[in-house]
């Protein structure tokens, strides 16, 4: 059943990533097609053709191997300087520009001379390039504000869950009290599991983050209003100054920092809870925060990956994670002991944070991603637009087929990556349980 389960986790994942590329293709194609560029092929995955069927210019089809996909639009290069499309060259990197260039055209008609994507506005070709990445970032949103105001986050509440007897410091790795440890203030005043907290020194409280913040603020006395069985009560307390968990700018909590601050002495009770608009909103752009960060952090990883992969180091929780990898937690959350409806939105959250990845990466101003053509239609706009403004020559067309040795090496680099992250998702796989 277990391997049933997991084998289940991988295929929906791999069915999602299948929507996630299509979805982004579409993107690219629909606005190709509305400023009239001639689309040759929309293919989802890599390598041999499973199916496919043509409609118009268009071939649509399935590839084997689904770890990306791909339109194919003509002219994407403008023409050399001497208006050829081909030409030969002893250079190896002049060979690479050429060949570029070649397959640009390789697919030009009779009549497609109108129907290039160099001859667009740099307005139109930038929306072309950004439409694929904004496809993914609308999923992302999508499904995260879906789930997050229908089913919701584990949150912490104001319910009391248990009662600490004495203080111990959060710095100590100890659950235990021992001889000579004060009582909790939580203890001494009288607070019981199943309690609520509904009010602190007089304050009306309702969520965690304000009562927890109220807390640390208050050394010495205070009063603490819980509902108890159907009615109010007040407790009074005396809290004590304690070693705490730094919270971040968002209220979790910061691992192996701490600081001094009022102490209580109980642990909250944790729901799921679902979140309103505006909560997933702020989520959701804590989500994206969060991602850009991992992307800025990604070369800082790689030491790390390697002992992963390599020496048997640990792998640690924000490691990065390929394809393999998101697969494998798709079928460990097809193995956890959770309701479905918890599964179902787990799976969501990994579609979503998938998607907003995607989205993320291609905004890289670096070819052969499509921010490396969004930044060529860019600079190509800010020279035409300085040679208007100072009555100079049209400088015409940028040529991006002359960065084509960058893009190679670009892809050689992220090539290397992700087989590194493959190995330590095979090896040493990052786990949720």
């Amino acid at each position: 059943m277990t391997i049933l389960l997991t084998v289940l986790g991988i295929v929906i994942f791999a069915l999602g990533l299948l929507f996630s590329i299509a979805w982004h293709e579409l993107g690219h194609l629909s606005t190709a097609k509305l400023f009239g560029i001639k689309v040759p092929q929309y293919m989802v995955g890599f390598g041999p053709t499973v199916f496919s069927r043509k409609r118009g210019d268009t071939e649509y089809g399935i590839k084997a191997i689904p770890l990306g996909g791909y339109i194919r639009m003509i002219g994407m290069f403008p023409p050399g300087p001497d208006g050829r499309i081909e030409a030969r060259s002893t250079s190896p990197w002049r060979g690479m520009i050429e060949d570029a260039r070649a397959a640009a055209f390789e697919e030009l008609a009779p009549g497609d001379e109108t129907r290039l994507f160099y001859t667009r506005k740099p307005w139109k070709r930038l929306i072309v390039m950004f439409a694929g990445p904004f496809m993914n970032l609308v999923l992302a949103v999508v499904i995260f504000m879906g789930v997050a105001m229908s089913f919701g986050f584990e949150t912490q509440t104001t319910d009391v869950a248990g009662v600490q007897k004495c203080v111990i410091s959060q710095s100590e790795a100890r659950q235990t009290c021992k001889k000579g440890d004060p009582t909790s203030p939580a203890q001494a005043a009288g607070l019981k599991a199943g309690d609520k907290i509904v009010a602190f020194d007089g304050k009306r409280v309702n969520d965690w983050s304000t009562l927890s913040n109220l807390i640390r603020d208050t050394i010495g006395p205070a009063t603490i209003t819980v509902q108890r069985d159907g009615t109010e009560r007040v407790l009074h307390a005396d809290l004590k100054k304690n070693l705490v968990a730094v919270k971040d700018s968002d209220g979790n909590v910061v691992a192996d920092k701490y600081v001094p601050a009022g102490y209580l002495g109980f642990a909250a009770t944790t729901k799921i809870i679902p979140l309103s608009f505006g909560q997933s909103v702020d989520r959701m752009g804590g989500m994206i925060e969060d991602g850009v960060t991992s992307i800025v952090s990604l070369p800082s990883k790689i030491p790390d990956l390697w002992n992963a992969a390599f020496d048997g180091g640990e792998r640690k929780q924000d490691s990065p994670v390929g394809v393999v990898g998101a697969a494998r937690i798709g079928g460990e959350v097809m193995n956890l002991h959770v309701p479905a409806q918890n599964q179902i939105a787990m799976m969501l959250f990994l579609l979503a944070g998938f998607n907003l990845s995607l989205f993320l990466f291609n905004m890289l101003p670096l070819l052969p991603l499509d921010g490396g053509h969004m930044a060529g239609a860019l600079w190509e706009a800010l020279r035409r637009n300085l040679a208007r403004f100072f009555k100079r020559p049209d400088p015409g067309p940028f040529d991006v087929a002359k960065l084509m040795p960058v893009a190679y090496v670009v892809a050689g680099v992220f090539i290397c990556f992700t087989v590194l992250v493959l190995i330590a998702d095979v090896v040493n796989p990052v786990k949720i349980t």
